[in-house]
């Protein structure tokens, strides 16, 4: 939904808050959100000192 010429703030948000509400719901998610992020390995320990 294109808003940029609505100068008013509350307008620009009820107008986006109908547009969501047409739209269809989302899909329940597979997995967990983050799961395919790649983890972080612990810091190497001397890193930890100042």
């Amino acid at each position: 939904m294109d808003t940029r010429k609505i100068k008013d703030r509350a307008e620009r948000k009820k107008l986006k808050r109908e547009a969501r509400k047409k739209q269809a719901p989302k899909a329940k998610r597979e997995g967990d959100r983050g799961s395919h992020k790649r983890k972080v390995k612990k810091m190497v320990r001397g890193q930890s000192r100042r």
